[in-house]
């Protein structure tokens, strides 16, 4: 007896299927999405990092090979300082990225920084650099090695160079972020960034000029 038209059904009709393609190209893809996830973090992380043992050999090529593991440990001191401070402000910069005979540089992708912020994560890389500086030349002075005064000094250099208020240097985001400040209305905040530019470009000249060292002191 056939069933009534608009009866429901007590089974499911067994229909011919083919076979589940998506089915199974999902179970292949997601082991490897996962992997190749696993391998562009790793890829990154050298990227990132080899690059710093890139950059010591270039520099050995100018310098001894410790001036030049020295010097990018300055650079690196310096970028941390930008670090440090975008992620106390609650941003989430990258890590330091190396490039070779050019120094190195961190990213924010957040546009959410305002010109103040701006302003003092760009000091704070100066400023972290001069404390890595001091610390070779105070170690110079205390052990009397010529080596840590060369180097302290030339950390000194480092960062005061990057005070210039030239564009791609943290000088030049410093000047334009205190011009903003400055005709946005916060001029109390645009002096603050002028003192503490001005006052840490001048201990990074005195710092070159205690930690210089003489040619016939080498």
């Amino acid at each position: 007896m056939e069933p009534l038209r608009g009866e429901l059904r007590d089974y499911e009709p067994i229909e011919p299927k083919g076979f589940d393609w998506r089915g199974l190209a999902r179970k292949i893809w997601a082991p490897i999405a996962a992997l190749v996830g696993i391998a562009i973090k790793f890829v990154v992380f050298f990227a990132k990092f080899g690059l710093l043992f890139v950059s010591v050999g270039g520099y050995a090529l100018i310098w001894c090979w410790k001036f030049g593991i020295g010097f990018v440990l300055l650079i690196l001191i310096h970028e941390l300082g930008h670090f440090i401070e975008g992620r106390r402000q609650g941003f989430r910069p990258s890590l330091p990225t190396f490039v070779p005979f050019f120094g190195a540089y961190v990213s924010f992708k957040d546009e959410r920084i305002n010109p103040w912020q701006h302003a003092v994560i760009s000091l704070a890389g100066p400023f972290t650099g001069g404390l890595g500086a001091a610390a070779c030349w105070l170690a110079g002075e205390a052990s009397g090695s010529r080596f840590l005064q060369a180097l302290g000094y030339t950390g000194f250099f480092l960062n005061l160079f990057n005070l210039l208020p030239i564009g791609f240097l943290d000088g030049g985001s410093i000047a334009r972020n205190f011009r903003y400040l400055r005709l946005g209305g916060a001029r109390d905040r645009a002096y603050v960034i002028g003192a503490l530019y001005a006052g840490l470009a001048l201990a990074l000249i005195l710092g070159m000029y205690g930690a210089y060292v003489h040619q016939h002191r080498l």
